[in-house]
């Protein structure tokens, strides 16, 4: 048997098996096509080859490793692991592959060590329900939609400046983990909704002399503090009886498993986030600011209804 990669054109002919052999939905067809089209990307990402020959059970664990050094939850991992030993059982059958390295690999049980992820319709629920009466409202509001539809940290939004807001561009300028500076794509929708509470709520704050150039204030005009963004989250999930254990990190999770989930490149995600690790730094650091941009208007949820 000659060896066979894993490439565009073997996954058109799964999409062909799962659509005429198995008659699955075409949504089922997707999701299992994605699941391989994520794996593939993480070979190529590592410059692992992929020769299916070549790929053992621990390129699989590796994999799932990565997954969830990128905050990609439980269940999503375990769809995607349905997802891959679905397509070497279609490989073995097709005589294309000798061994299945996924056969002893069982569905992850990380979720209670993740933050929980929120759907898209409850944190909408959960922007919808800010009083903006209140002179804390817009700030509020804002803070969802920047946290959710840009996936920042909370040390990364309290420290946001105005002068690190591109908004021409439509990027952010954030200072992450080690002073590391990276590049954020945000969306008209959540551009538009800071800017509200910039240029109206904010205007009525005399800021304090070290916080001239914060963006998100207290009402003495000094900076938020991580406790304050946290019970301001838990306070807006017991107002809409969201009982899952969420914090201001579970915006940031939720965003990237949307992303992935929505058929986003892995690679373009891990950028926005600032994940790169080591042995993939120079990968990412090749991805364009226009690709980042794409990615976020593609794929992110807000973005998709915006569009409409």
């Amino acid at each position: 048997m000659g060896s066979t990669s894993i490439n565009s054109n073997l996954i058109k002919h799964y999409t062909d098996y799962l659509r005429l052999e198995l008659s699955l939905s075409d949504n089922s067809v997707e999701a299992y096509c994605h699941d391989v089209h994520l794996f593939l990307q993480y070979l190529e990402a590592q410059t692992i080859s992929t020769e299916i020959d070549g790929i053992a059970q621990d390129t699989i664990e590796n994999f799932f490793a990565y997954l969830y050094d990128m905050n990609i939850g439980a269940t999503s991992q375990a769809r995607i692991l349905s997802g891959l030993k679905s397509f070497w059982r279609y490989l073995i059958q097709e005589g294309l592959a000798e061994k299945d390295p996924t056969e002893l690999i069982t569905s992850p049980s990380l979720g209670r060590h993740l933050p929980e992820v929120l759907s898209y319709e409850e944190i909408q629920k959960m922007i919808d329900s800010i009083d903006l009466s209140q002179p804390t409202g817009h700030r509020n509001k804002a803070m969802i939609e920047v946290m959710y539809g840009c996936g920042l940290r909370v040390s990364e939004l309290i420290g946001l400046q105005i002068s690190d807001i591109y908004r021409e561009d439509g990027f952010l300028r954030i200072l992450g983990k080690g002073s590391k500076e990276r590049l954020v794509p945000i969306g008209d929708s959540s551009l538009r909704i800071l800017y509200q509470y910039i240029e109206g709520a904010r205007l009525h704050i005399m800021p304090k002399p070290k916080f001239t150039d914060t963006v998100f204030l207290n009402s003495r005009g000094t900076g938020l503090t991580r406790q304050m963004v946290f019970l301001m989250v838990k306070d807006l999930a017991e107002k809409n009886h969201i009982t899952k254990t969420i914090s201001p990190h579970t915006f940031r999770h939720s965003f990237a498993t949307h992303l992935l989930e929505g058929g986003a490149n892995l690679l373009a995600v891990q950028q926005m986030l600032g994940h790169a690790s080591v042995s993939t730094t120079e990968i990412y650091t090749h991805i364009s600011d226009d690709l980042l941009r794409e990615t976020l208007l593609d794929y992110h949820p807000r973005m998709k209804k915006d569009k409409r």
